[in-house]
């Protein structure tokens, strides 16, 4: 049977103290409803229909196309903002799977699961739950005393005997649609003046058709966020979850506590993370790597064999067998060769050094195209900007750079070339020469 998705993200989050919607709030490094679109998507193989509401158009910039927006115009609970779908899914007549925009770590094959439980279910309804101790403001499941589910309760509206019920609704539905849109229509204002989507299983029991309640098999899927603690628990469990991942692929952690991976990171085996280590955005890490301690990562290409030590890397690219750090720093279009050296405290933008370059410590490199086996002496600094504009310096195949030797852009530095310690240099080298001095000058020759 066809199955669409509704994600429920119209509410404003009032708990969060924030200006910015509850679900657009990040989550290791992506949005929480990005959690939601990606679970349903999967069980569903097309783009969801989000209900957007506060900070609609916010929403629908951080989703883009990977959803499908309806809006709530006027908060007035979940099972109106439900039914503001009923136009855009007019003609469908299999299951909806309904979701909350705020529940991170629902994994898409526990909404398969749902939806194959509600397959089988001859009523209309089936609903996720989880029991334990901390209900974490979430309905409270009624059942008879066959066992069969009655009703949901929410805990602003319930008993103290109902209160005591340690089942809980999670808030994830899988309905018919052709029973779904009347059902919605008989839902009574609540004293609060909303509408409940939690009713229709009052609706479903009224007429005599079987509800169906499936267990959630691990309790930390069913963890909502409503606050920035509960951020944070979430932020925890993922990252748990995430590091479990990549340590049974084969990566090793040497304390899984300190160690941040984005859920859109590519780590390879054989690869070992110090404490400290955070790896984010689009990053990918070949074999056979170390890195860090305290080494920060953003959207690089790291190839195999690789030493990284406390240092940032952003939009950067090593091939195999790079050694850098501690404390260096690699800017947007740095592009480290094989066999590369870098030393402590350099950085390098949007430059290529060639294999086997060897760049020392305290060193700047910046709009530089740098050949294979040349030596960047301690101090080096390429002066690339003139206030207006960045200029070019290209150093050629095996040269020398003495320490605390300023390139001053445009240059071309020859291959073999060798420049002296503290020179400054602001006319090209031949290949082969020598220059010192400020301004450097090419050594006078001796005749033979």
């Amino acid at each position: 049977m066809e199955i669409r998705a509704i994600i429920l993200a119209a509410g404003q989050g009032t708990r969060m103290n924030s200006t910015l919607p509850k679900v657009l709030h990040p989550l290791l490094g992506r949005p929480l409803a990005a959690y939601s679109v990606e679970a349903a998507s999967a069980v569903c193989g097309q783009a969801p229909l989000v209900v957007v509401g506060h900070g609609a158009e916010l929403v629908r910039q951080a989703l883009v196309d990977s959803a499908r927006y309806v809006t709530q115009a006027e908060q007035l609970g979940t099972g109106h903002a439900v039914l503001q779908c009923e136009a855009e899914l007019a003609g469908f007549a299999g299951l909806l799977l309904i979701i909350s925009a705020d529940m991170p770590l629902l994994r898409g094959e526990t909404l398969t699961a749902l939806t194959q439980v509600q397959a089988a279910n001859p009523g209309p309804l089936s609903l996720l739950t989880v029991s334990g101790p901390d209900p974490r403001g979430f309905g409270r499941v009624v059942r008879a005393a066959d066992g069969s589910v009655t009703a949901i309760v929410e805990e602003a509206a319930a008993t103290p005997a109902q209160l005591a019920i340690r089942e809980y609704n999670v808030g994830a539905y899988c309905v018919r649609a052709d029973w779904l849109w009347p059902a919605l229509k008989r839902i009574q204002r609540s004293p609060k003046g909303e509408y409940y989507l939690t009713d229709i299983v009052q609706l479903a029991v009224a007429d005599s058709l079987p509800v169906v309640a499936s267990p959630v098999a691990e309790p930390v899927e069913a963890l909502g966020i409503n606050t920035r603690a509960h951020l944070a628990e979430a932020a925890a469990a993922l990252r748990a979850r995430v590091n479990t991942h990549w340590m049974e692929a084969g990566v090793t952690m040497i304390d899984p506590a300190q160690v941040y991976i984005e859920p859109t990171v590519t780590l390879s085996p054989d690869t070992t993370l110090w404490p400290g280590t955070y790896l984010k955005g689009a990053t990918t890490i070949g074999r056979g790597c170390e890195i860090g301690p305290n080494s920060i990562i953003d959207s690089c290409k790291v190839g195999s064999d690789c030493r990284i030590l406390a240092s940032v890397m952003e939009y950067a690219v090593l091939e195999d067998h790079v050694e850098m750090g501690p404390f260096c720093h690699l800017r947007k279009g740095a592009h480290l060769a094989s066999h590369v050296h870098m030393g402590n405290f350099g950085e390098v933008k949007d430059s290529y050094l060639g294999e086997g370059t060897k760049m020392g410590h305290f060193s700047y490199i910046g709009n530089a195209t740098i050949a294979g086996d040349v030596n960047i002496g301690a101090g080096t600094i390429t002066c690339n900007f003139d206030g207006v504009h960045k200029h070019p310096t290209e150093i050629g195949e095996g040269a020398f750079i003495g320490s605390d030797t300023m390139l001053v852009a445009p240059v071309k530095i020859g291959k073999g070339a060798r420049t002296g310690a503290g020179s400054v240099v602001n006319r090209d080298v031949a290949p082969g020469d020598v220059v010192v001095g400020v301004p450097a000058r090419p050594l006078r020759k001796e005749p033979k």
